[in-house]
């Protein structure tokens, strides 16, 4: 008989700290840090209220933001975790840089966030 497949999280993970940073001719950078909270059902992203990132221009910060909560939930939601998502997930800090932020630096980092919330709440008999 087959478990039906766990939600995840299955508690709160706070403090899920990422930086990506590659030095190269495409420079990319992105620090962010998540708490990863259960919710009812499905995939909610949100930043903290009292979030401030000094990084100009300002108008690109809420893309960057949606490109890291895209980057989680994709990653959240690839069969091989084998969780069902519900899942509210708080950005709590941001760094950004002139020269390698972008889309695609938040996108992964956000993927390498989700991938460590994830190993915090598998136990040794899951690997």
């Amino acid at each position: 008989m087959t478990s039906p497949p766990r939600r995840f999280p299955p508690y709160p993970i706070r403090g899920v700290r990422v930086l990506h940073k590659k030095q190269n001719c495409a420079p990319q950078f992105a620090e962010i840090e998540v708490d990863f909270e259960p919710a009812a059902e499905g995939f909610v992203f949100e930043v903290a209220r009292d979030l401030t990132v000094d990084y100009e221009p300002a108008d690109a910060l809420p893309r960057f933001f949606a490109a890291a909560a895209r980057g989680i939930e994709e990653q959240l939601r690839l069969p091989e975790h084998g969780v069902v998502v519900a899942a509210r997930v708080v950005l709590r800090r941001a760094r950004a840089d002139t020269f390698g932020s972008h889309e695609r630096a938040f996108k992964i980092a956000g993927h390498l966030a989700a991938r460590q919330a994830v190993a915090r709440t598998k136990s040794p008999a899951d690997e």
